[in-house]
């Protein structure tokens, strides 16, 4: 029996000195009841997996940019928090890799876009025989007070929401998911980034908010809100283009592209010197001797590449023998910090 339970837990959608979220919330009840094609990414293909078979409407309802499902965290049947269930989609897709009763707890505020995802899920379970619509638990709720304890998930992942928030807002989020993963923990996100700084007058455009079109902050702004949240360690997935704000449409001098920007950031530790960023940067060492060893933990063998933080990147390169590959806007593990 698939779970749907109401939050004890106030919703802020809800308080009048948020008028962006009351639109946002008014747009994903709409979309919940009429799908709209077009939105996000809904034509793009989920991730395909053995014996996986995705709905039509659950596929017709991916309102996110991007992926938060990447396999190689999912090891060990993890407990997911998932913020903002869409049309189910990726509770889904969680659930493949954790195939147990409440291993995935999907959040959301909009009571119509519960609904939605909850017929979707039953839809599922007649197409998969694996999946059972107990191993999704829908809960009301939203991302500014998470219906859950302290350190008590293995993943929080959340896909083309957070981007919506205002900056204090979005600081909120980060720390309620810092809140309830465990330590070691990992917080999945996929959000638009801009490549530039949004006019003000379009940030202020309640419906292009809600739209994941004004929200998005630079990459590096981005980036210092997952470390300031306490994140030790925060990987890059992936970086790629998302849409273009032209100046037909938009009140723009010159065209402004937003990026899609997938990261997995984790709850370790801060290092003394500052987070370990990844983004595809290596090391190669091509001096005289078999290897080199800077006395802070890593040790590049000759003519090896060795990925690296952008950090370590940095202090690594203003020895003449070491040459620091570019950024490739994709980091899987294998490195060193």
């Amino acid at each position: 029996m698939l779970l749907i339970e109401p939050s004890v837990f106030p919703t802020v959608l809800r308080m009048p000195s948020m008028s962006y979220l009351d639109t946002t919330a008014q747009f994903y009840a709409d979309v919940a009841t009429t799908p709209e094609v077009g939105l996000c990414c809904v034509q793009s293909s989920p991730l395909v997996l053995p014996g996986l078979t995705i709905p039509c409407r659950m596929q017709s309802m991916n309102y996110g940019c991007g992926t938060t499902v990447h396999p190689a965290e999912l090891a060990g049947a993890p407990t997911v928090a998932y913020v903002g269930v869409g049309g189910g989609l990726e509770a889904l897709q969680f659930s493949y890799f954790s195939r147990r009763s409440g291993a995935v707890i999907a959040i959301d505020p909009v009571a119509e876009m519960r609904q939605a995802a909850a017929q979707n899920l039953i839809a599922a379970a007649e197409v998969n025989d694996w999946f059972d619509v107990s191993f999704v638990q829908l809960l009301a709720g939203d991302a500014f007070n998470l219906p859950l304890a302290d350190a008590s998930v293995d993943v929080v992942a959340q896909n083309c929401l957070f981007n919506i928030f205002a900056p204090a807002d979005l600081k909120r989020a980060l720390g309620e998911a810092f809140r309830v993963l465990k330590p070691g923990g990992r917080l999945i996100m996929s959000d638009p980034i801009a490549t530039r700084p949004i006019p003000v007058s379009l940030q202020n455009d309640d419906r292009l908010r809600a739209l994941c079109l004004s929200g998005a902050l630079p990459y590096e702004d981005y980036i210092q809100h997952l470390v300031e949240a306490g994140f030790g360690q925060v990987e890059v997935r992936a970086r790629r283009p998302y849409r273009l704000l032209d100046t037909h449409q938009y009140a723009l001098d010159r065209p402004l592209l937003l990026e899609s920007l997938d990261t997995v950031s984790f709850k370790v530790p801060m290092p003394a010197d500052g987070a370990c960023i990844f983004t595809g940067k290596t090391a190669i060492y091509g001096g005289p001797e078999a290897a080199f060893d800077d006395q802070a933990g890593h040790k590049l063998q000759r003519g090896v590449p060795m990925a690296v933080c952008d950090k370590t990147a940095l202090a690594l390169s203003h020895d003449p023998e070491i040459l620091i590959t570019p950024s490739t806007w994709h980091y899987s593990g294998g490195g060193c910090c």
